[in-house]
């Protein structure tokens, strides 16, 4: 029945019964819930006439849309079997600023930070934040009414929505805003789908026992985060007051869910950006009471933000690459941090606000340990409350942390009394809990450890959750804050509601959506909530025999089950990092890390007979990922994809052999050992545009992409002959590991490494090893790369020790020594792997190191002045640091560094050579990195420690890259 659509429909569309649909199709099956349900087709529209079309189509065929933004939904809002129309990828539009006015026009698939970073500016920012700014979208926003962070006092989506622009259930178009009682007689009078929207709305609300069922069956007023059903109370608050510009519908698309109608615009409001100083303090607390006493008190001192951290997400910041840098600031072992924010003109004004809290809280004993954090050090503080749903997922075992009551809010005043009674509740279940976020809004997210794998574990989901709402109803709250209800809290709002209010929120999705076609199923009508989950249960799933050890993760599957859908891989270059280069160039969901992750724990579960067809739509969704390693660090949940899709490769090439390419690029070594025989021959080939275009053809590269050439002579060979070398003897020693990239290609460099080091009085010794596995890693041939790390440890582990470390040039090379050898060796050469890994190092890693003991002094080095872009591998910047880097290029006096933001270059290996993928990789480079080179004087020095980096800056821009090694050498005196 798609057929028909496919005529006039510009967007993509998935339906069929091909790889590439199934495996999309899969990827939309999830959001960032517990919920799983595969949808029938998936619309990525590029025009709101795409969008109508679908309207039609929908009503014509008895279909239901399903409106996805970010997809970080935690109540299932996204999930269902219906059409899902993801506006994430065209709908990105910043539409119009008003700076006098202080409004903005979007398009909903526009990024919350993402916009704001345009605003800057203007001296404006959209305010609610939630911790999921980095990639959610304004129409999920406005979907869930999304708070967040600074919802007390920048308030809620509701309060900073001023108009929406949206297709109606017939297709026609409406704006909802702010309109006079003449322009509200007026628009009921209209004879269209809008006229009967507001005169039903209007009888509806205008009858004296609906007001009052809404009066007493809503939650308390003093709750600003009152999020369950639909938002008649404010409806109805509107109708009372008859005077200005009181009545605007906008007001009740905000929480909806999608339900009613179709958003393709909004106006939001705008603030002035806050003072330029912002600090913290950190609370530290014995108790998650004692930090709820304090949050009352931090409110009283007009905080902008006071959000909890409990000590289960600390705990696992430890383990974490990235949060790991970020937990510096926590003293002891505290139960609970409350994070205090002020904002002040000045750090003296900061400080005087923060010391007033900190006096009033020792005057109640309340907390042990107050450190004040300040601009850069309070923003890292906040990664680990942002961090919070991913880095629960860190917890080992099946019993795992689930949305269930995580959005539940009460009075401010009624907060300590009822977790109190909450953790009561979870203690007589036997259920381990998490608590953090938002306190000063009186909502913590309260996440229990259920295991959702079993019948006893849904039973146990289902329970908790009714005997949640009625501890939440005993306090007049509101059973969803900010989250929503989704097909999770669905069925429990008669209870919260009560009847009356649970059969007007009927009404109102049957005035606006008489037919379903708008995300059936969500708020009203919705399914049990304990089905359709991700698992099923009591199912018996077979450990899977790996190459690579997954003890540290448990196994192959438990790595996958990590990601929790927060969708961390959906942030833009804008926002920054390196996670997830792919979609950052495509902006398809199919192409992050989340969606991968989710297919793969999908083919890892199924036991049925469509698994062969699994594995082929699986490789297809992993096809884009460059094993940056970016997910490592970056992802809170650690969902290392580099190794995860390297260890299927490797099952997928056992059932259907090694294609041709794959063993070229895995052989690399080998074949750049044959072409130095003649490096002449080899050389001419590529140089020439003719026959290198062949060539790279015949081998299934891009025709336009260059390819690295030979030197003369290997840097083995230079190194056992040159005199210079020979005749260098010094009692301090180093080793190099000769990378095969290094010693056929990048000779130079290493040549000008040892030289400079032997200039600084050391002497290079270059031990006998292999190459370093990488290119068979990149591909999936892990059994390979298995044997060389076995020779590799084997040939270093009586050599490498802390008095003589071994180094590397090619960050991807050296650092398998530190990363996946671990993971390879068998268990007995995994001490020895050990050893090897603590005493491997970059060399900025080591430089850095020298010049912190006071080995290497700017004194050898040139006063000359020199500004130098330093671009990083993604690979050390997941699995070790820049700041070695830039400290060991800024040793001479006058060099000057700076980072170029950039995530990965787009290389990554042989992913930029590949035909299939050149377009993408050229794309990644030119998201940052290419411009912020061009930008550059010719008197500017371009640095890149990574061999790929350098080639693709090269193809890219014109530009030659040098290596660290380099720079430093030619700035010796």
């Amino acid at each position: 029945m798609f057929e028909s659509l496919l005529k006039d429909f510009e967007g993509e569309l998935y339906f069929r019964d091909t790889i590439v649909d199934e495996a999309i199709r899969t990827v939309y099956a999830t959001d960032a819930s517990v919920y799983q349900e595969k949808p029938i087709a998936v619309a990525l529209p590029k025009s709101v006439q795409d969008i109508r079309q679908l309207i039609h189509f929908a009503n014509s065929n008895q279909l239901t849309l399903i409106p996805r933004a970010a997809g970080t939904s935690l109540a299932g809002q996204v999930v269902g079997k219906g059409l899902v129309v993801d506006i994430s990828k065209n709908f990105t539009n910043i539409l119009e600023v008003n700076r006098e006015e202080k409004w903005v026009r979007v398009q909903p698939g526009v990024i919350r930070d993402d916009l704001n970073a345009n605003l800057k500016p203007y001296g404006l920012m959209f305010g609610p934040e939630t911790s999921t700014s980095s990639r959610a979208m304004i129409g999920g926003m406005i979907g869930n009414n999304s708070c967040g962070l600074h919802s007390i006092i920048w308030g809620t989506t509701r309060d900073n929505l001023l108009e929406v622009k949206t297709l109606l259930s017939d297709g026609s178009e409406a704006v909802f805003g702010a309109i006079t009682a003449e322009e509200l007689n007026k628009k009921s009078q209209l004879k269209n789908k809008e006229g009967e929207i507001y005169r039903e709305l209007i009888a509806l609300i205008d009858n004296s026992e609906n007001q009052e069922a809404i009066r007493t069956g809503f939650p308390k007023k003093a709750i600003t985060r009152r999020n369950t059903g639909y938002a008649l109370d404010v409806v109805e608050e509107m109708w009372q007051i008859k005077t200005g510009n009181p009545f605007n519908l906008s007001s009740l698309i905000a929480g909806s869910e999608g339900t009613l109608c179709f958003v393709t615009e909004a106006k939001l409001k705008l603030i002035d950006l806050p003072p330029t100083e912002v600090g913290m303090v950190a609370v530290h607390t014995v108790s998650l009471h004692e930090a709820l006493m304090a949050n009352l008190i931090a409110l009283k001192h007009e905080c902008s933000a006071s959000e909890l951290v409990d000590d289960f997400i600390m705990e696992f910041t430890k383990t974490n690459i990235e949060q790991s840098k970020n937990r510096f600031f926590i003293e002891g072992g505290p139960k609970a941090i409350l994070m205090v924010e002020f904002f002040a003109e000045t750090e003296a004004d900061l400080r005087e606000k923060a010391e007033r809290l900190i006096a009033e809280l020792k005057d109640n004993n309340l907390g042990y340990a107050y450190p004040i954090l300040l601009q850069d050090d309070a923003k890292k503080a906040w990664e680990v409350r942002k961090g919070g749903l991913g880095l629960l997922r860190n917890l080992p075992g099946d019993t795992q942390p689930v949305n269930l009551i995580e959005d539940c809010a009460v009075d401010l005043e009624d907060l300590p009394a009822y977790i109190a009674e909450l953790e009561v509740l979870l203690k007589n279940h036997g259920v381990q809990y998490s608590m953090y976020a938002h306190a000063g809004a009186g909502e913590l997210h309260v996440e229990p450890m259920v295991n959702l794998k079993t019948s006893e574990g849904r039973t146990l989901f289902r329970t908790i959750l009714a005997e949640t709402a009625a501890l939440v109803k005993k306090y007049g709250g509101s059973l969803s804050g900010e989250h929503g209800d989704g097909r999770l809290r669905g069925e429990f709002i008669p209870f919260m509601m009560g009847e009356k209010n649970y059969n007007l929120f009927r009404q109102v999705k049957q005035i606006f959506d008489a037919n379903g076609i708008f995300n059936k199923g969500k708020i009203v009508d919705t399914p049990p909530m304990n089905e359709f989950l991700r698992y099923e249960a009591d199912k018996n799933i077979p450990v899977q025999k790996t190459v690579f050890d997954f003890s540290k993760q448990e196994s192959f599957l438990r790595l996958a089950e990590k990601c929790s859908g927060s969708g961390d891989c959906r942030k833009t270059e804008i926002t920054g990092g390196t996670m997830c280069p792919s979609y950052m160039a495509t902006r398809s969901e199919r192409d992050t890390t989340r969606a991968r992750a989710n297919i793969l724990r999908q083919y890892l579960t199924d036991n049925s007979e469509t698994k062969a067809a699994g594995m082929e739509e699986t490789k297809e969704i992993l096809d884009l990922c460059l094993s940056c390693k970016a997910c490592k660090s970056e992802c809170p949940s650690s969902v290392d994809m580099a190794k995860m899709k390297g260890e299927f490769l490797q099952h997928y090439y056992d059932e259907h052999g090694i294609s041709f390419r794959s063993k070229l690029i895995g052989t690399f070594t080998k074949q750049m050992r044959l072409a130095s025989i003649l490096p002449w021959g080899y050389n001419f080939i590529f140089k020439t545009d003719f026959t290198r275009r062949i060539a790279n053809r015949i081998v299934g590269f891009h025709p336009d992409r260059t390819m690295p050439l030979l030197h003369s002579h290997t840097l083995r060979n230079w190194y056992k002959n040159a005199k210079e070398v020979k005749d260098f003897n010094s009692t301090k020693k180093v080793y190099l590991f000769c990378d095969e990239f290094t010693d056929f290609n990048d000779v130079e460099v290493g040549k000008k490494l040892i030289l400079l080091l032997q200039k600084l009085g050391y002497q290079v010794l270059i031990p006998k090893h292999v190459e370093s596995g990488r290119t068979y890693l990149s591909k999936g041939m892990i059994r390979e790369a298995q044997k060389i790390a076995i020779q590799n440890v084997n040939a270093l582990k009586d050599l490498v020790k802390e008095e003589i470390p071994i180094i590397g040039i090619e960050p991807s090379a050296i650092l398998t020594l530190k990363d996946e050898y671990l993971e390879l060796v068998p268990e007995n050469f995994r001490e020895a792997a050990q050893q090897i890994a603590h005493n491997t190092f970059i060399f900025e890693e080591w430089f850095a190191r020298e010049i912190d003991r006071g080995n290497i002094k700017k004194e050898a080095f040139s006063t000359e002045k020199r500004l130098i872009k330093l671009h990083g591998h993604c690979h050390q910047k997941a699995l070790s640091s820049l700041t070695p880097s830039k400290k060991s290029l800024s040793l001479p006096a006058n060099y000057e560094v700076h980072l170029i933001p950039s995530g990965c270059c787009g290389m990554a290996g042989s992913f930029g050579y590949e035909a299939e993928h050149y377009d993408v990789s050229m794309k990644i480079g030119e998201l940052v990195l290419f411009p912020t080179v061009r930008k550059q004087s010719k008197e500017v020095i371009i640095a890149a420690p990574g061999t790929s980096c350098r080639h693709q800056i090269k193809d890219g821009t014109g530009r030659v890259a040098k290596h660290p090694a380099e720079i430093l050498y030619e700035a010796l005196l």
